[in-house]
């Protein structure tokens, strides 16, 4: 330890935390009421604490030097104070604490309305910075008299750490133990200091029957000027369910050192839906806050707000259109005519990823409320995974939860068609999903509105699914992708919701990206979804650049929000990774070309291996980079048994001592391995395939069956498939090669089903039926490795039997695999004929000769062959 404490630079400190305070009470556990914003008529001395950890804690006492000042950011950059001071570090002091502080004791007379920041330096070197403000409402904190702000509402939701959607909120006043993960603060408070900008500090603390303090949170939210009302969610738990046990607990809200708000709630064992009054100390009384903002709206203003939406021109007018339709019918009904059907809520909404459809779901539960076909109009989305049950008897309570969770608004379920797999799979519970919708759409209890989403092609598979499905339906609403001009403005919606601006020269390349993007697109373009990615990773890239300023926090409010055309053209849309720079391994090399070269035949497809180790070799001596030039998908075409799989293993490992591919490992699958029985599953399938080979080869034998049709009554989703590979050997070149490998007619026609998959294979190795002579040598090959010797008459008539039968091959001949057949037979008669002898025949017999005798059983006749195949032609005579 003294070693350590003797080497240069060593630090007896290390920084923990810089704070600041304004009162002077003392709290548990040496803790004070730490803050950011203070009122002006209140503050009289201004607080900052300086926390480190004591290196030398335990071995012996010390002394330090410690600076603290405090500035304001007014007029410019001006120091308030400075305070120098040698603090004595005890050796029992694991933490130190440095607490100093400046004004006035007469409240209100130095603290100006403004920004202000501390400053802690320690042994000359500076190591926190802490934000405080001021701020003026003009008058003094009265009981019962906020100059700042109203609780308008407050109100509990459960979700996920990220938050929910506010659309897709539900409120309650009971929370399940088993199921709640954080448990969230929608607060409401009316702006009562509207004449200037001002920050609003509010803490949330969560507090258990024995008043216990389960969590608090802090948010600082900037007020600007005018703004009606303050809305800030804040929330306490766990992503892990169960971390919330039974008891009664509730929520506390502190603004300016006052408690303003108290919200009661229940851990029990189920949800309950509901409102919890709230307490409000100050005024002394309890309210129910029912009332939001947006309940105020009338059904104009709903519809004059998803006008406001960006593009989807003939989906506005098409929902118009359907609420002037509802709002006819209701009229009807009050003049007294005899409606017998009620009015059809049910929707169907076609379009690829991004286009609005989870937004426009949720205006459409809106507008339903408003028109009093809902009572709440919040939207719960689910997908299969969220319905589908794994085992039977679980299907069923699924979707009645998830049913009853949306009941009052919108069930979405997204990616629909993934509950309809062919009609022939009787083991899928997608079908009792499906069975369950349509009852509740013909009989339920009502108060529900059901949108199913997807694909334009699956859709309609998943609506001939079942036949009351369709029937259900009676609206279609088609999203088209947005338009180029259309996806720019909604970058500059994101931009303002992420609180950033485009720079002219980043605008202008944020459209070119935009441009670009959707000229290439397919179905899987992610409009907006893009879009909010571009700009979110732009954002991301302006942090970074800011944060390597030698003092970020000096910079202006314009510094921190101004996207510039680095940030866009920064960023990888393809998240590729870096291709490995792995030297030539000449051992392994040396051994796949042997093993290569010992393979019989194969003249024309070893010249092209050899040609292409020659190539590799002058890029990596001429300095050219080897994995941006080659991207050796390879086609391997040939009949059975000429060695295509046997290639395509030594051709991976060739790969591999090229330095080409990371890992050298093969992942051999055919269709079945990559191809599912519904739409959507054939996707993750075949990634999960790529994925596996990814470093390596995947090799696709008999590949012309993914572009075989079965005829099956949702169609084939071998085109799926291919079109996954497409895509994933575009994004990933160079981090894994593709084999495909067939006879030769079939692979021809695979090749010209996709005009995308020509284009990506750059090799193809034609595998040619072996040679009589090479037919010979493999069974002399097998002979040997089976430890036979063949006699001169058995080798002669063993070489007139394959060129027989090569004379007579079609298009199903096995070659090599026909040659082991043989070879097989022939041992299995020649175990036969000496099991026949004595044992002392036997003995007096070489047991290692192949003879004549066994291969009596090859006749020179075609009468002989197991299938004797008609063909269509002329016959020549004589």
């Amino acid at each position: 330890m003294t070693e350590e404490f003797s080497k240069p630079g060593f630090k007896r400190h290390k920084f923990k935390e810089l704070k600041v305070y304004a009162s002077t009470e003392w709290l548990a556990d040496n803790k004070k009421k730490y803050r950011q914003v203070f009122d002006r008529l209140e503050t009289t001395y201004i607080y900052a604490e300086l926390s480190f950890y004591n290196k030398y804690f335990d071995i012996e006492d010390w002394e330090i030097d410690v600076e603290l000042k405090c500035f304001s950011l007014k007029k410019g950059r001006k120091e308030i104070c400075d305070l120098p001071l040698r603090k004595k570090v005890s050796k029992y002091d694991n933490v130190v604490y440095i607490r100093e502080g400046w004004g006035n004791k007469t409240e209100g007379s130095f603290w100006k309305n403004g920004t202000y920041y501390w400053e802690a330096w320690i042994e000359g070197e500076k190591v926190g910075t802490k934000y405080f403000y001021i701020e003026d409402a003009g008058q003094d904190f009265l009981r019962g008299e906020n100059p700042y702000l109203a609780v308008h509402s407050l109100r509990l939701y459960e979700g996920p750490y990220d938050d929910v959607p506010e659309l897709d909120r539900v409120y309650y006043k009971s929370f399940s133990g088993e199921e709640t993960r954080y448990i969230y603060i929608e607060v409401v408070l009316q702006n009562l200091h509207i004449s200037k900008a001002w920050q609003c500090e509010l803490f949330a603390k969560f507090y258990n029957d024995a008043r216990e303090l389960k969590g608090q949170v802090v948010r600082l939210h900037r007020v600007e000027k005018k703004d009606e009302f303050i809305k800030i969610t804040t929330g306490w738990g766990s992503n892990v369910k169960g971390s919330w046990r039974k008891d009664r607990y509730t929520a506390e809200l502190v603004f300016m050192d006052r408690l303003i708000a108290v919200i009661p709630f229940e851990i029990d064992e189920d949800f309950v839906e509901g409102i919890s009054p709230v307490w409000l100390p100050d005024r002394g009384q309890q309210i129910i806050p029912s009332i939001q903002p947006d309940d105020r709206q009338s059904f104009d203003d709903a519809m004059a707000q998803f006008d406001n939406l960006i593009g989807l021109t003939d989906i506005k007018q098409q929902v118009r259109n359907h609420a002037d339709y509802i709002k006819f019918l209701q009229l009807r009904k009050e003049r007294g005519f005899d409606e017998k059907e009620n009015v059809n809520v049910h929707s169907v909404f076609i379009g690829n990823p991004g286009t609005g459809k989870t937004t426009v779901a949720g205006m459409m539960g809106l507008l339903y409320r408003k028109m009093g076909l809902l009572s709440k109009g919040h939207v719960h989305e689910v997908d299969r995974v969220d319905l589908v049950g794994e085992y039977i008897g679980q299907t069923a309570p699924k979707v009645k939860e998830a049913i009853e969770k949306a009941r009052g608004g919108v069930l979405f379920i997204d990616e629909a068609y993934a509950l309809a797999r062919s009609s022939d799979d009787t083991k899928d519970f997608g079908r009792e999903v499906i069975e369950i919708l349509v009852r509740e759409m013909s009989n339920g209890v009502g108060d529900l509105a059901i949108i199913v989403a997807g694909y334009p092609k699956e859709m309609k598979q998943f609506l001939d699914s079942n036949p009351g499905l369709k029937s259900r339906f009676q609206f279609n609403f088609e999203f088209a992708d947005y338009l180029p001009q259309e996806l720019s403005q909604i970058a500059r919606f994101v931009c303002k919701q992420k609180g950033v601006k485009l720079g002219e020269e980043a605008e202008k390349k944020v459209d070119e990206v935009i441009i670009d993007a959707y000229r290439k697109r397919d179905r899987t373009f992610g409009n907006a979804r893009f879009v909010n990615d571009l700009i979110e990773k732009a954002k991301i890239n302006l942090g970074l650049r800011i944060m390597r300023n030698e003092d970020p926090r000096l910079l202006s409010r314009e510094n921190l929000e101004m996207l510039e055309l680095a940030d866009i053209a920064g960023i990888d849309l393809k998240n590729r990774r870096p291709l490995p720079n792995i030297p030539i391994d000449e051992v392994l090399l040396r051994e796949s070309i042997d093993e290569l070269n010992r393979l019989i035949g194969m003249d024309k497809i070893k010249a092209q291996i050899q040609e292409m180790v020659r190539l590799v070799r002058f890029y990596r001596e001429t300095g050219k980079d080897v994995l941006n030039s080659f991207f050796l998908h390879t086609v391997l075409i040939g009949n059975p048994g000429t060695g295509k799989t046997t290639v395509a293993r030594i051709l991976t490992k060739i790969y591999k001592s090229l330095g080409m591919l990371e890992r050298g490992h093969m992942v051999e699958t055919d269709r079945q391995g990559l191809v599912a029985g519904y739409v959507g599953q054939t996707a993750i399938k075949t990634n999960e395939k790529i994925e596996e080979a990814l470093g390596g080869v995947l090799f696709i034998d008999e590949a012309y069956a993914l572009t075989a049709k079965t005829g099956g009554a949702h169609g084939d989703f071998g085109d799926e498939a291919i079109q996954t590979l497409l895509k994933r050997m575009e994004d990933m070149r160079g981090h894994f090669f593709v084999f495909v490998a067939g006879y030769t007619d079939n692979m021809e026609t695979f090749l010209k089903a996709n005009p995308g998959l020509n284009s990506r294979f750059d090799k193809m190795l034609r595998f040619d039926d072996y040679l009589p002579q090479e037919l010979l040598e493999i069974a002399m090959f097998m002979l040997d490795q089976s430890g036979l010797i063949p006699t001169p008459e058995a080798e002669e008539y063993l070489k007139s039997y394959l060129t027989f039968i090569y004379d007579c091959r079609d298009k199903y001949f096995g070659n090599a695999r026909t040659v082991r057949n043989i070879v097989n037979e022939a041992i299995k008669n020649q175990n036969l004929r000496l099991a026949a002898l004595s044992l002392d025949e036997r003995q007096s017999l070489p047991n290692n000769l192949l003879t004549l005798d066994d291969l009596e059983t090859f006749k020179l006749d075609k009468s002989t062959f197991a299938f004797n195949r008609q063909t269509i032609g002329f016959k020549s005579r004589g």
